[in-house]
């Protein structure tokens, strides 16, 4: 009888139906099932694995449809011999390897590679970080069943034959003009932007967006401003291209309109809410950058990443909105608050710009996926994203609350910078505490938070007492008791540093 054992769809994450199909599929190509012999009936299988004998049945339909099987009448079932010779299979052989020098090159790619991606400063994540009770982590997000579901609709719906001709050839560098239509229809207008289709490009989520923006305008022998501190990856993405990095101040209204904007090619804003601080840039500082961008003749990159999450006042328009002369690249992202592993983007600018950068996007990976992008038209179409972003904002602005006003009853002596929204607070540590060893601190107590040092440009001079606390995947009722302990966490802290100075 087969080897196959069938685990509960809820902890195998998968039906028994494709259980059985998975596994009856490695038999066969790893040789298992010899072709001269048939598999058990359908009768005997379903009874072996304690299953329905449908379930069985069904498998076997789509293996013989597959070409893994061929029915024999009054035999039964047998494995495809012709099939199976078809598969390629090399054996390892590694004899030749003795004609070559047994050893290992040391200096291989310290030769050839131009520069090193992994030695950048970057925000690490634990992997595990859903093992602690109380993640305030950022950049994660909390599962919506009601958006799973409308997901898995809108792609089973991108997937049947009639819409199967908007992804089964090859666009080549051509997005899904029923997705650039949703934008440009429902998705702009809340932002108070108008575009028209040669003015978009879809991408494979707002950070490579970012990359294609700074594989053509920047490079060696320009500038590009980022805001310190900043959004890490954006300047990390900057950096490769060999341009020179100048760091930008920041203030209670986000980017300041400082006199050293004039010494940049490129300056890259995040206005809705400021990375990492969560501050939203003033209308007035919006206008000014507008004007400066035109006056000093410097590309703006404006990332409007969580616009929709102001939970005071009203939204504020794109900074793009105001721009009339071409100086402003506009990056948003579609699946961020969703299913940020979903990854798509897209960028708003003129055509002339949107024509060079679909041309590096082909020989980049020349589109996303086109059935990606028809799900999404769909998703939109039928009003699911715009649910799912009032759920979402609703859920958040409750835990935002929530997280003002516990930092100020349990830990008043921290100074938590004022927002209108986001889905992060940013946190000064009383005087020179070391935020990595509040982290290592609060993690003994199952607390994840993230220090803040790595956002801003010099690693150096940068703050050590700097914290972010994200709030969008933690259970609401954790809020408290997380923030209790990370209280404990910071009074331990506080005691070990008491020690270390009265033994001095």
């Amino acid at each position: 009888m087969l080897d196959i054992r069938l685990e509960d769809p809820a902890v195998a994450g998968q039906t028994l139906q494709q259980q059985l199909h998975q596994g009856l599929v490695d038999a066969i190509l790893e040789g298992r099932l010899p072709s001269h012999e048939p598999l058990p009936s359908t009768r005997d299988l379903a009874s072996a694995l304690k299953v329905s004998r449908n379930t069985v049945v069904l498998v076997y339909q789509r293996l013989l449809d597959d070409g893994y099987l061929t029915a024999v009448w009054r035999r039964g079932h047998f494995v495809n011999e012709q099939y199976i010779r078809q598969q390629l299979r090399l054996s390892v052989d590694t004899r030749t390897a003795s004609l070559f020098s047994k050893e290992r090159d040391p200096d291989l790619w310290r030769r050839h590679l131009q520069f090193r991606p992994s030695e950048a400063r970057n925000i690490v994540k634990p992997a595990n970080w859903r093992d602690f009770p109380f993640p305030f982590i950022y950049g994660q997000v909390a599962p919506d069943k009601t958006t799973i579901a409308r997901w898995r609709d809108s792609m089973r719906l991108a997937g049947s034959l009639a819409h199967s001709q908007s992804w089964v050839g090859d666009q080549v560098d051509m997005d899904d003009p029923q997705l650039l239509e949703q934008i440009i229809t429902r998705i702009l207008p809340h932002r108070g932007l108008r575009a028209h289709p040669e003015q978009l490009l879809i991408t494979i989520g707002a950070q490579n967006a970012l990359f294609l923006v700074g594989q053509l305008l920047a490079g060696r022998g320009r500038t590009v401003g980022v805001e310190d501190p900043g959004y890490v990856d954006a300047r990390n993405i900057f950096a490769s291209t060999g341009a020179d990095i100048c760091a930008l101040p920041i203030d209670s209204e986000g980017l300041a309109n400082s006199a050293v904007l004039a010494d940049c090619d490129m300056v890259y804003t995040t206005p809705s809410h400021q990375c990492p601080t969560s501050v939203t840039m003033s209308l007035d500082r919006r206008l000014q950058l507008v004007e400066r961008a035109r006056k000093d003749d410097f590309i703006l990159v404006e990332d409007d990443y969580e616009h929709e999450l102001n939970y005071l006042g009203h939204q504020r328009a794109a900074l793009k909105s105001y721009d009339n002369s071409g100086h402003i690249i506009y990056i948003g992202s579609l699946t961020k608050l969703m299913f940020p592993g979903l990854r798509i983007g897209y960028i708003l600018a003129d055509s002339e710009l949107i024509k060079e950068l679909r041309a590096l996007r082909r020989l980049n990976y020349r589109h996303p996926s086109a059935q990606d992008q028809r799900a999404m038209a769909l998703f939109i179409g039928e009003g699911h994203l715009d649910a799912h972003l009032r759920r979402t904002r609703d859920r958040l602005s409750e835990k935002w609350q929530l997280m003002q006003n516990e930092i100020a009853r349990q830990l008043p002596e921290l100074h938590v910078t004022p927002t209108t929204g986001g889905s992060a607070v940013w946190i000064t540590l009383p005087g020179d505490m070391d935020a990595w060893a509040v982290h290592r601190e609060a993690a003994k107590r199952g607390v994840l938070v993230e220090p803040g040092d790595v956002h801003y440009c010099d690693a150096d001079s940068a703050p050590r007492n700097r914290l972010r606390l994200g709030f969008a995947v933690i259970e609401r009722d954790q809020i408290a008791p997380g923030i209790s302990q990370l209280r404990d966490a910071i009074m331990a802290i506080m005691a070990e540093n008491r020690k270390g100075t009265a033994a001095e």
